[in-house]
C-alpha cells in the first residue's frame, strides 16, 4: 500500500540513527535484538548482516543492509559496520559509519543513488530489555544526490538536504502484541540545496534548476503503535490490528529561492514564511489533521511570453483542519472541518490586469469556513473486510448535529459572515427525503454587496441586466438592516416548516 512506504521509511531510518540515556542496565546484545525485532514489522528480509562479532563488552555487526520495496520503488541502504559498546554504567554507545549509500530503483528501471553523511554523531541507549531509550545528537546529518542512471543517461548534480544541530530521543517498548515507538527532537536548521543541469533534451542545452530553502527552529514528536509479527508492506488491515500514530512538528520560520531555465524559459522567485505547524493522528477510531502556515510572502518572475508582470503575493495565514470518526460506534462522535485563507494581498500590477481603473478596494482578502457536529459511524471505515458494505451503503454515518461555527468572506470591499446550528432526527427521513429532518437556525450577514455590484458594472465585467437579477434575488431572501447591510435568517422548526426572515417558505 502507498502509505506503508512512508511509515516504514520514517520508523526504520529513525531507529537506525537513534540512541538513549536512561539510568538502567542494558547490554549490547539486547540493543541489537531490539533493533532486529523492530525491523521484523517490515518483513523478515528487511535487515541483513554479514556477521555478528562479540568481543567482551563490544558487539560489531558487519555489513548491515536495510532494504524494503513496494509497487513503485525498491530501496537499499548499505550501512556498513555498526559497533555497540557497553559503557560500564548500564548504557550502550553506538557507532555507525560517517557515510553510506542509499540506492532507490524505480519500477521503470531508473536507479537513484543517495549518500547519507553524518558528523559529530553521538548515540547512546539505555534502559532494560522491556523498554529502551535512545538518544542522538549530531552536528549535521545530510542526504545528497550522487547520481541518477536511467538507461544510457547518467545525471549528476548538487542536490542535498542537511539538518544541523540535531538532538532527539527515541523510546521503544513492547506492550502485549504492540510495539510502542515514541520519539521527539529538535533541529536548529534544515538546508535544502539544488543546483543541477538536466541532460539536454531535443537539442535544448543550457537548462538548469537552482533552488535553496532554509527552515529554522524545527521541533517534532510522535507516538506510534506497531503490531508485532506483521509485515506493513503486505498487510492492508494494520489499523484493525492496532496500528496508530499521533504527532507533528513546528517550524519557527523559512526562506526559499528558485532560479530555473527550462526550454529557454526562465523562472526566478523567492519567498519567506513565518511559523508553521502540523499536528495529526490516525488510528482505528479517529482521523485528525491540522496544518497552519503564517506570514507567507512570495515574489515570482515568469517568462515574459507567459506572464509579463512580476507576481507578488502575501498571505497572513493559511490553515486546514479535519477531524472525523472512522471506527464504528453506537454513540455519535465529534467531527469538524475548517479552512482559513486570511489576508491575501496582491501587488498592483496583478490588480491592474482586471482593474486598471482602480475601481475596486484593494483590501486584503479573507475566506474562512469552520463547521462541526456529531455523527454516528455505521462502519469501521479502515477495515478492508467492510469495504463492500461501505460501498453499498447510502451513507456511512448518521448525522445528528451540524454547526456553522464560522463563515467569513472579505473581498473587494464586501463582507459576508454567518453562523448556525442544526440537529437532525434520523427517525424521520420523509419530511426532507432522503435526508433526516433538520431543526435549527442559521444567520448570514452581508455588507458592501451593492457597492461591489455597482463597481463590477462600472468596470464592465458584469452587464447591468445581470446585476439587476442578482439584486432581485437578494431582495427576496435578505432584509435590509442598515446602509448596504443585509441579513438572511433561516429557521427550520420542529414541524418541518422552513422560515426565511420570519416568512414561511415551506
Amino acid at each position: 500500500m502507498t502509505h506503508s512506504t512512508g511509515l516504514r521509511s520514517a520508523v526504520c531510518f529513525s531507529a537506525l540513527v537513534a540512541g538513549g540515556a536512561a539510568q538502567a542496565d542494558v547490554t549490547a546484545a539486547q540493543v541489537w535484538e531490539d533493533w532486529k525485532s523492530q525491523m521484523n514489522v517490515y518483513g523478515e528480509d528487511t535487515l541483513s548482516v554479514g556477521a555478528e562479532e562479540a568481543n567482551g563488552d563490544t558487539l560489531v555487526v558487519r555489513d548491515v543492509t536495510f532494504s524494503f520495496s513496494d509497487d513503485l520503488v525498491s530501496t537499499t541502504a548499505e550501512m556498513g559496520d555498526i559497533t555497540l559498546t557497553e559503557q560500564g554504567d548500564g548504557s550502550v554507545s553506538i557507532t555507525v559509519a560517517d557515510s553510506y549509500p542509499i540506492v532507490v530503483t524505480t519500477e521503470d528501471g531508473a536507479v537513484v543513488t543517495l549518500d547519507v553523511t553524518q558528523s559529530g554523531m553521538e548515540m547512546l541507549v539505555s534502559g532494560d530489555e522491556d523498554e529502551m531509550t535512545y538518544t542522538v545528537s549530531a552536528d549535521a546529518y545530510g542526504i545528497a544526490l550522487r547520481d541518477v542512471v536511467d538507461g544510457d543517461i547518467t545525471f549528476t548534480g548538487d542536490a542535498s538536504l542537511t539538518a544541523r544541530d540535531m538532538t532527539g530521543t527515541y523510546v521503544t517498548s513492547l506492550e502485549g502484541e504492540l510495539r510502542q515507538l515514541d520519539y521527539s527532537g529538535e533541529i536548529a536548521s534544515v538546508d535544502l540545496v539544488i543546483d543541477v543541469e538536466p541532460p539536454a533534451r531535443n537539442g535544448a542545452a543550457g537548462e538548469y534548476i537552482r533552488a535553496n530553502a532554509t527552515y529554522t527552529g524545527l521541533s517534532f514528536q510522535a507516538d506510534m503503535s506497531l503490531p508485532e509479527n506483521i509485515d506493513l508492506a503486505e498487510s492492508d488491515d494494520i489499523f484493525t490490528k492496532g496500528f496508530a500514530i499521533a504527532g507533528g512538528y513546528e517550524i519557527a520560520g523559512m526562506e526559499f529561492a528558485i532560479d530555473a531555465n527550462v526550454e529557454g524559459d526562465q523562472v526566478v522567485g523567492q519567498g519567506s514564511g513565518g511559523a508553521a505547524t502540523l499536528d495529526g493522528e490516525i488510528n482505528s477510531d479517529v482521523l485528525r489533521y491540522d496544518a497552519q502556515v503564517t506570514d507567507l510572502n512570495v515574489a515570482l518572475n515568469l517568462p515574459p511570453s507567459q506572464f509579463p508582470f512580476p507576481i507578488e503575493v502575501s498571505l497572513g495565514e493559511y490553515g486546514v483542519g479535519i477531524e472525523m470518526p472512522v471506527g464504528q460506534s453506537d454513540e455519535a462522535e465529534d467531527f469538524r472541518l475548517s479552512f482559513d485563507f486570511v489576508d491575501l494581498t496582491l501587488n498592483d500590477m496583478l490588480w491592474d490586469i482586471f482593474d486598471a481603473g482602480k475601481v475596486l478596494p484593494r483590501d486584503p482578502a479573507t475566506i474562512q469556513l469552520a463547521i462541526a457536529g456529531t455523527a454516528k459511524p455505521l462502519f469501521d471505515l479502515l477495515d478492508p473486510a467492510q469495504e463492500k458494505a461501505i460501498d453499498n451503503a447510502d451513507m456511512p454515518f448518521e448525522l445528528e448535529a451540524l454547526s456553522l461555527e464560522n463563515l467569513r468572506i472579505a473581498l473587494a470591499g464586501a463582507l459576508v459572515t454567518g453562523e448556525g446550528d442544526f440537529t437532525f432526527d434520523n427517525t424521520d427521513t420523509e419530511t426532507f427525503a432522503p435526508m433526516p429532518r433538520p431543526e435549527g437556525s442559521a444567520t448570514v450577514e452581508m455588507s458592501g454587496l451593492n457597492a461591489l455590484m455597482d463597481n463590477l458594472v462600472a468596470m464592465g465585467l458584469v452587464p447591468e441586466d445581470q446585476i439587476m437579477g442578482g439584486r432581485m434575488m437578494l431582495g427576496m431572501f435578505a432584509r435590509t438592516t442598515g446602509d448596504d447591510q443585509l441579513e438572511t435568517a433561516v429557521e427550520i422548526n420542529g414541524e418541518g416548516h422552513v422560515l426565511v426572515n420570519g416568512q414561511r417558505v415551506r
